[in-house]
């Protein structure tokens, strides 16, 4: 059953921009969520522990957004704002609910920059302000003269397959999908892309997989790329590692002694492995001429 809860902020401030999302400030309209990815970097956390029973909405969030971003645009502080960095701004109560819709109204109002980070073809229905911010907004000093757009729409994907997301982001909108509207936000004149986050070892990770996910993005029109391989935390029945190894353990059973390898003692693939994720990514950057940066 979803909550609505009061929190006391809903502009985060960011101790450093991240090189890939440009987030000044971070905005989250839920907490939980009700995509349940199972690799979800939330998990593993206290934040994770059943985070798809969660599901809250923050009923103040509006009036405190409001309050907050007038007093940074007084004071002309001005930074792209990421909607969202802990769960994703279109769960499928947005539908009802429209809060995020309601907070984009604010930061139009207030002409701050955005980021829209989802898993969901619902962001279709707020292109109209996404169009109006990329027109109004104010960028941060640093950042005028390295960006030609003010808001950035990047839609988050694992990989193409519908059958292989099902398994790992059960809740998630199917990623042909996501595709469809990737499409659609291009011809409607945002500037949108992909986050390739996570690639899973072995399964979306290979030669065959990686070419057919790239070739169809930039048939997409995606202006951008930022992959990223695979990140596991704890070792809790509800946590990240044990979700994927159970769903390796199931669907991809030769390939759990390879998981087991690699993320029994830590949380990241070895060292070899991720250089050489980084030169294959390079070079699928440059073959498919798609930066893997908005700057």
């Amino acid at each position: 059953m979803t909550r609505s809860i009061v929190v006391t902020s809903v502009l985060n401030k960011t101790k450093r921009r991240d090189p890939w999302f440009l987030d000044d400030y971070t905005v989250n309209p839920y907490s939980g969520c009700s995509f349940n990815c199972l690799y979800c970097y939330i998990r593993g956390s206290k934040y994770g522990i059943n985070m798809e029973e969660k599901l809250s909405v923050k009923s103040n969030a509006v009036e405190l957004l409001e309050r907050q971003l007038s007093a940074r645009a007084r004071k002309k502080e001005y930074g792209i704002i990421v909607l969202s960095s802990a769960t994703d701004p279109y769960l499928q109560i947005e539908k009802t609910q429209r809060l995020t819709r309601r907070l984009l109204e604010v930061i139009l109002r207030y002409r701050f920059p955005v980021h829209i980070i989802t898993k969901s073809n619902l962001v279709s229905r707020d292109f109209d302000l996404l169009q109006e911010i990329n027109q109004a907004a104010i960028l941060p000093d640093d950042l005028r003269d390295k960006l030609a757009h003010k808001a950035f729409l990047t839609f988050s994907f694992s990989t193409t397959t519908d059958s292989i997301a099902h398994i790992f982001e059960p809740g998630a909108t199917p990623p042909s999908q996501r595709l469809e509207t990737l499409r659609l936000a291009v011809k409607s004149g945002l500037h949108s892309g992909v986050s390739l986050m996570p690639l899973l070892p072995f399964i979306t990770d290979t030669g065959a997989h990686l070419d057919v996910m790239f070739s169809t993005f930039k048939a997409a029109g995606a202006a951008y790329i930022f992959p990223a391989t695979l990140t596991l935390f704890g070792a809790a029945p509800a946590d990240s590692k044990t979700l994927v190894l159970n769903a390796v353990a199931k669907h991809y059973p030769d390939l759990l002694e390879k998981y087991h390898r690699f993320f029994v003692t830590g949380s990241q693939m070895p060292l070899y492995y991720r250089q050489a994720f980084t030169r294959k990514m390079e070079e699928l950057c440059r073959y498919y001429q798609l930066p893997d940066s908005l700057a």
